[in-house]
């Protein structure tokens, strides 16, 4: 006979509670996304734009859930590995999709919107192999090394501010710039220090 783990279902019965509240995450970065491509493609429908800012604060309020709901129960073998991941989608991909979405199109935004993916991805890579390392005696982490992903959601915090005031597509804030045979927008570098401080070693932030 198969094993359990080849079985039909065998994964969605080993998920934990909170394990769903992380795929929910997950589905409100996903969502995020594919409002901003239908903001696009509908020439700028202003409804699916606040879809895609309404589900980012969603999927924090999922990823602070599941480690609460985690702490209090049984947890499964895969729900670190599942926050890394959902997060990369919520905090990572979709605000950098926010920004293009948003006016940030340049070749050169297009190169720090990357560069702030990778620089989320390796943070939470670090986070995952050195956490066991940077536990106490009772296995909680006492400190994070550099900014935890979800403090993204400061750069959607202040693309929500620039849409309510008209500053977005031609009139983004601080305009742009031709560098070479690429445009280039400014208001791009909060990604750039975003990311900075999620890869930083130096700074060292106490998780609560």
């Amino acid at each position: 006979m198969p094993d359990a783990a080849h079985r039909p279902r065998a994964l969605l019965r080993s998920f934990a509670p909170a394990d769903f509240m992380t795929l929910g995450n997950a589905a409100c970065g996903t969502g995020a996304i594919l409002f901003c491509l239908n903001y696009l493609e509908a020439g700028r429908y202003e409804p699916y734009l606040l879809g895609a800012f309404l589900l980012l604060p969603l999927a924090l309020a999922l990823d602070v859930a599941d480690g609460v709901v985690a702490r209090g129960r049984r947890h499964s073998i895969f729900g670190a590995d599942l926050d890394s991941l959902a997060d990369v989608v919520s905090f990572g991909v979709a605000p950098a999709v926010l920004g293009f979405t948003l006016g940030l199109r340049g070749g050169w935004d297009a190169v720090v919107l990357c560069l702030f993916v990778c620089c989320g991805v390796s943070r939470l890579a670090r986070y995952n192999v050195t956490a066991a390392a940077l536990s106490d005696e009772t296995g909680k982490v006492k400190y994070y090394e550099g900014t935890p992903i979800p403090t993204s959601l400061a750069i959607v915090a202040l693309l929500w501010v620039a849409w309510l005031l008209g500053h977005v597509g031609e009139q983004v804030w601080l305009g742009g710039f031709k560098i070479g045979p690429a445009w280039f927008h400014p208001l791009v570098l909060v990604y750039a220090l975003s990311g900075s401080l999620m890869v930083s070693a130096s700074l060292r932030i106490p998780k609560l």
